[in-house]
């Protein structure tokens, strides 16, 4: 097999988690264009809907699933309906991610929610998509972190903006990192790779006084753009990262390397 062939996933069944988010979005297209059998899964399925409409007209095969991730029957059923439809998971991209804590009246409601969604719910899909992978002995899992996981917040690039940070984001993106690990080497002897990505910030229409302090953060002068962290996402679901696992990869264009 030549080496972009093995960049490529066509034939490979793919579930990815989202699809219509900020991140969502252009890992759809990316994964999609790479040749996948994609499904993308969350609540709102209208919204992924229209996504999977945009894909499919292009040419790629991409459907979609309701998955409510706080809701453990939910997840079970998802990976059950996609084992006898497909035979077979070959990757989970585990993009989905809820914020709750800014509507919350109490911390610890704010903090229980989200632990069901972005701890619970993603360690429970995890756990079952690995079954399936275990039974077929390959398969790719690709969490999609955050710098935030890594490092603290910088108060400099909020102040005078109205812009924060939940701690409940720290706290996941950084256990998210760290489970990657636990995952990767109870997973591996059977085939299966467990990886993380930890993506900078995103440009996505912010204060102009935190964007131009953000670019000056990193090293290319600049957040990321749409199709920045979907090369990334597909090289490590790609046979061509075959001996890649149990890594974190920041995909901030030099923020946390400064």
């Amino acid at each position: 097999m030549s080496i972009l062939d093995r960049f490529s996933l066509k034939g490979k069944v793919v579930l990815l988690t989202g699809g219509a988010g900020i991140y969502g979005r252009g890992l759809t297209r990316d994964v999609a264009e790479a040749g996948a059998k994609l499904i993308i899964a969350s609540r709102n399925t209208e919204a992924l809907q229209k996504v999977a409409d945009e894909e499919n007209e292009r040419g790629y095969d991409v459907s979609v699933e309701f998955l409510d991730q706080g809701d453990e029957e939910s997840v079970k059923a998802l990976c059950a309906r996609l084992k006898e439809q497909f035979g077979r998971i070959d990757g989970l991209v585990n993009n989905a991610v809820a914020r709750p804590m800014a509507e919350a009246k109490s911390m610890a409601e704010g903090l229980e929610h989200s632990m069901r969604i972005n701890a619970t719910g993603m360690m429970v899909l995890t756990a079952e998509v690995g079954e399936i992978m275990t039974a077929q002995g390959s398969g790719s899992i690709v969490n999609i972190g955050s710098i935030m996981g890594m490092i603290g917040t910088n108060k400099y690039l909020y102040e005078g903006t109205g812009m924060k940070h939940s701690p409940d984001y720290f706290f996941h993106k950084g256990g998210m990192t760290n489970v990657t690990r636990f995952f990767a080497a109870d997973l591996g002897p059977h085939g299966i790779r467990v990886n993380c990505l930890s993506p900078g910030g995103f440009f996505n229409h912010q204060d102009p006084v935190f964007v131009e302090r953000y670019n000056k953060m990193t090293m290319m002068d600049r957040m990321a753009q749409d199709g920045d962290l979907g090369g990334s996402v597909v090289f490590l679901l790609s046979d061509a990262s075959s001996y890649i696992t149990g890594t974190n990869l920041p995909v901030d264009g030099g923020y946390t390397a400064k």
